[in-house]
């Protein structure tokens, strides 16, 4: 399977960062473009995450602010999938 997955990550000819996944629906990084943003994104919630840290217990109005950006850094991050690659739709393999 691991095999069918990168040959199917190399038949990219219109050079898309993402691709749509092989089984399901979404994308996944299909050139080093796609793997910064997703790095990007990861350290992005992290780092959002530290702050909750910093006391005991985190107010509701920290968490909230926290799972606003995240759900603002989840919003940008499929624009940018949909926008750098493939439409994204259910495949089987």
């Amino acid at each position: 399977m691991f095999k069918e997955y990168l040959q199917y990550l190399k038949d990219n000819p219109n050079k898309y960062w993402f691709k749509a996944k092989l089984y399901g629906w979404g994308w996944t990084p299909a050139r080093w473009q796609g793997w910064v943003v997703i790095f990007a994104f990861i350290a992005f919630v992290v780092w959002s995450g530290f702050g909750l840290e910093s006391q005991t217990e985190p107010s509701a109005t920290q968490l909230t602010w926290y799972f606003v950006e995240v759900a603002l850094a989840v919003a940008v991050l499929m624009i940018i999938c949909y926008k750098t690659g493939e439409k994204p739709r259910w495949q089987w393999g």
